[in-house]
C-alpha cells in the first residue's frame, strides 16, 4: 500500500484546492461508516500526475484511492510518456460531484467584465498571461477551452495549486485565471479579485450578479469532475461497496453543507456510469488538445 494507515485518499493538489476539499468533506463520514481511519496524502505537482501514478501502482484492494479532477485524463493527453493510463490502470469507483469555478482578475488590472478581459487579451498579444494549476490540470484545460471560445492566445504560466494560482492573480503577476470558487471567494469578498464569470451552467448563488461564461460565449463547453478512482483489478464488490457508501455520505445534510461552502455540487455516479464519464472526458480532452495544438 502507498500509505501506512488503513485507507488512504491520495490527492494530486495542495491543501486548499477543490480536489482536496472534496476528499476532506466525505472522508470523516466514510471513516465512521467503515470504522477505520481515512487519511489523506497530498502529492501536488505535475497537474496531479504524481499522486495518480502512485495509486496506479498500489495494491488493488480498495485501501488506496485517488480523488481526481478532470486533470486525471488531461495529463495523459498532454504528456508524451504519461506514468499511467486513465482507463487501463484504473477502475472508477464513484463521482462525488463537480466544482464551481470562476474566472477572476486582480482589482488592480482595471478589468471589470469578461468582454473587457477578452479585449485586453487581444490587445496584449504575447504579453498577456493566464495562470493554471499545471499543464493538463482541470484549470488549465478549462482555460484552454475558454481561450478557444474567446479566440484569444495568451501565454500560460503554471503554478503548484489553487492557493498559489489565486495569489498570483491577486498580485497581478498573471492577468487572469480560472480557480475554484471556494479558493477565490475570500479574495473576491476582500475586493482583491474581480469575478468576471462563473464556469457553470447556472449563476452561482454566492455571486448572483456574476454571469456565466456561456452568457457571453454561448458555444463554450466545460467538463469537470471530482471522484474516486481505484487501481485496476480492484474487486467489483469493493468498488460497489465504496460507491454505495459515498452515495450515503453525499445525502447527509452536514456533508452537503460543507460541499456548498466550498461550492462543490454533489453528483454521485456509480462505478459503471463513472467509468463511462471518464471515457467521455478522455475523448473530450483529446479533441481540445488537438484543436488547440497542445503537445501530446
Amino acid at each position: 500500500q502507498t500509505c501506512a494507515l488503513p485507507i488512504c485518499i491520495m490527492l494530486g493538489f495542495s491543501p486548499g484546492s477543490s480536489t482536496d476539499f472534496a476528499a476532506r468533506a466525505i472522508g470523516p463520514k466514510l471513516a465512521e461508516l467503515w470504522k477505520q481511519p481515512v487519511v489523506y496524502e497530498n502529492r501536488s505537482g505535475a497537474g496531479g500526475s504524481l499522486a495518480n501514478a502512485l495509486v496506479a501502482k498500489a495494491t488493488p484492494d480498495g485501501y488506496t484511492l485517488s480523488m481526481i479532477s478532470s486533470s486525471f485524463v488531461a495529463n495523459t493527453v498532454l504528456t508524451a510518456q504519461s506514468p499511467y493510463h486513465p482507463i487501463k490502470d484504473f477502475a472508477a469507483v464513484a463521482q462525488v460531484g463537480y466544482p464551481t469555478s470562476v474566472i477572476t482578475t486582480s482589482s488592480s488590472q482595471n478589468i471589470k467584465t469578461l468582454k473587457e478581459l477578452i479585449a485586453a487579451a487581444k490587445a496584449g498579444g504575447g504579453k498577456f498571461f493566464y495562470g493554471s494549476t499545471g499543464a493538463g490540470s482541470g484549470s488549465h484545460m478549462t482555460t484552454v477551452r475558454f481561450n478557444m471560445a474567446a479566440e484569444i492566445k495568451p501565454q500560460h504560466v503554471a503554478f503548484k495549486g489553487q492557493p498559489e494560482l489565486v495569489i498570483e492573480v491577486v498580485t497581478g503577476r498573471v492577468h487572469y485565471g480560472i480557480s475554484s470558487l471556494g479558493s477565490a471567494l475570500p479574495m473576491i469578498r476582500d475586493g482583491k479579485l474581480v469575478p468576471l464569470a462563473v464556469v457553470t451552467s447556472k449563476r452561482a448563488p454566492q455571486l448572483p450578479e456574476v454571469p456565466t461564461v456561456q452568457e457571453i460565449l454561448p458555444h463554450f463547453e466545460r467538463e469537470a469532475t471530482h471522484g474516486l478512482m481505484a487501481p485496476a483489478g480492484t474487486p467489483r464488490a469493493v468498488l460497489d461497496k465504496i460507491s454505495r457508501d459515498v452515495a450515503r455520505v453525499l445525502e447527509m445534510a452536514d456533508v452537503r453543507k460543507i460541499l456548498d461552502t466550498v461550492n462543490i455540487v454533489p453528483a454521485h455516479l456509480p462505478p459503471d456510469e463513472y467509468q463511462a464519464a471518464i471515457v467521455r472526458l478522455l475523448a473530450g480532452s483529446e479533441r481540445v488538445a488537438r484543436e488547440a495544438g497542445l503537445k501530446k
